[in-house]
């Protein structure tokens, strides 16, 4: 272990920081910005909410067109659901290797290379899926894109962490899992009535087009979020390294402004310090600039590709964070698959568009909890930090995913056993969207728990959990049918929702226990911070 652990207040772990100034007259709060921005106007943190906003609308354009479907391929080209099922957990395979290669190069070029060349294969990709002849298309498609796919998962985090302050996250990460799912349950909607009327083809055409639509917003709107804040003149070198500043009075009196949460919300806020307009802002032709070329050699940048698992093992955070992510995950992608190989047949004999319409209840169940858990999350963890003496401590974001904890099981049990009985298709419907309520504060909170936590080495820590995340996805995939040919279907989702609920209450562990553990690995933590590029402490 570090040294480093030595020098670290037990108090101030990574990963507290404070966030409300209680100090003020008359028993207002003020938030404090967290982490700190620089002077630059340059610096994403500094940058108006229209350009943030914008930034991350691009990126959740890009996540949603980054998730799998198919039309029924199997209908002309003679292909099993065994088959497409195996070539589905094929691409989650190819997920959990993606980032390892492609995130060492976000690091040293910065994101926005990547997000252009990226979607710009994917529209490529998506051309060669239309084509489609052979088993080897299959799944040469399907590996080929979910590498390239991997960055929806990893860069996202990386973009969250680069603009938005500690108190926005959740809104925000809980956006980005909403966005996810979309992807998830309404491309086979979309999908089924695309076929019925334009043919199977048609799907990965009209992929091909958004794809197309999105690299041209890419290559014009998308700003660069890689941002070296060590660089930086005129910042004093305490401002750095106080990972808890407290304005002086004479600070507030000078330099008090009005921020605003992550959509819009007025938020007031205290700053130590203001822009300096004396920096020259970018021109819009330099914002656009495809790459930008970190000095660090790429020897070192390449450290990244291994990195990730020595931070998923030593820091059990990271792991559980990883895991608890990875079943929220498959709790999502299992139904759907099992959706496609069961209703198709006797008692449901469901269609294309029939299986389709099906995403309809995990994405209103979505949509609900994200409507509510998203605003809830950073309003718990300011209240609860407000009566922490305005201390915020990452722990606080749990508590709302513990709260939802039954529905994910309650919601995998109906489904399961609906779909066995052969009931009325209502009850597995309702299952998922159920489930679906619950799966969002869980993942939402978990995200944003590694994103506040463990900031300056975020980009590691979430190759690790998409790693760990679509590790559990191939596994389940894969042992689906096997499973259920050897228990049934309701035997697997009992287990299934059984499993879940165990790993769910771990955060229980996590809310009481997890001070501690940023306290006891803080030398480790800092160890591997100050191997990132240009971060910055919370």
């Amino acid at each position: 272990m570090s040294n480093n652990q030595s020098s670290v207040d037990p108090a101030w772990p990574p990963g507290t920081v404070r966030i409300e100034d209680i100090s003020q007259p008359g028993g207002d709060s003020e938030v404090i910005l967290q982490p700190r921005p620089t002077r630059d106007p340059n610096d994403p943190l500094n940058w108006p909410l229209w350009r943030k906003n914008l930034n991350f609308a691009l990126v959740s354009y890009y996540v949603v067109m980054n998730r799998l479907t198919w039309g029924p391929q199997n209908l002309e080209l003679g292909f099993s659901y065994a088959l497409l099922n195996d070539s589905y957990a094929a691409g989650c395979g190819a997920l959990c290797i993606g980032g390892l290669f492609l995130v060492p190069f976000a690091l040293k070029y910065g994101r926005r290379p990547i997000y252009v060349f990226s979607t710009a294969i994917q529209c490529g990709i998506s051309v060669w899926s239309a084509k489609m002849q052979t088993v080897t298309d299959l799944m040469l498609v399907n590996v080929l894109s979910c590498i390239v796919g991997a960055l929806a998962e990893v860069l996202v985090q990386m973009t969250v962490a680069d603009v938005y302050f500690v108190h926005q996250r959740g809104l925000t990460n809980t956006v980005y899992f909403w966005f996810m799912t979309v992807g998830v349950t309404l491309a086979p909607l979309a999908g089924g009535f695309i076929t019925q009327s334009q043919g199977w083809r048609w799907v990965w055409w009209w992929m091909a087009i958004l794809f197309g639509v999105g690299l041209a917003a890419f290559v014009f709107l998308y700003e660069e979020t890689m941002f070296d804040a060590s660089s930086i003149d005129g910042v004093p070198v305490e401002d750095k390294l106080d990972p808890n500043p407290r304005p002086t009075k004479e600070d507030l009196e000078t330099s008090t402004i009005k921020n605003h949460d992550a959509f819009g919300e007025s938020q007031p806020t205290c700053e130590a310090f203001q822009i300096d307009r004396s920096i020259p802002e970018k021109t819009y032709w330099q914002k656009l600039a495809l790459w930008t070329n970190s000095p660090v050699p790429f020897s070192e940048v390449a450290k990244h590709c291994y990195q990730p698992f020595l931070i998923l093992f030593k820091i059990p955070g990271v792991f559980f964070m990883a895991v608890v992510y990875g079943v929220m995950t498959a709790c999502t992608t299992v139904p759907v698959t099992t959706l496609s190989s069961v209703m198709t047949l006797p008692p449901y004999n469901f269609d294309a568009s029939q299986i389709g319409l099906m995403g309809l209840p995990p994405f209103i169940g979505t949509t609900l909890g994200a409507v509510i858990c998203g605003p809830l999350s950073d309003s718990i963890a300011l209240s609860l930090a407000r009566r922490n003496g305005g201390i915020f401590e990452p722990e606080m974001r749990l508590w709302l995913a513990v709260a939802f904890t039954p529905l994910v099981p309650a919601g995998l049990f109906m489904f399961g056993i609906g779909l066995n009985n052969g009931t009325h298709w209502l009850l597995p419907a309702f299952g998922l969207g159920v489930s679906a309520v619950g799966i969002v504060p869980a993942s939402g909170a978990a995200l944003t728990y590694l994103t506040d936590s463990y900031t300056e080495i975020i980009a590691d820590s979430v190759v690790g959990v998409t790693f760990i995340r679509n590790l559990i996805s191939t596994v389940f995939v894969f042992a689906l049918q096997p499973w259920c040919n050897r228990v049934g279907i309701t035997w697997f989702y009992v287990t299934f929702g059984l499993i879940s609920t165990v790993v769910l209450l771990g955060n229980l562990f996590f809310i009481y226990q997890g001070k501690n553990l940023r306290i006891k690995l803080a030398g480790t933590y800092h160890h591997y911070s100050q191997k990132q590029l240009g971060s910055r402490p919370n």
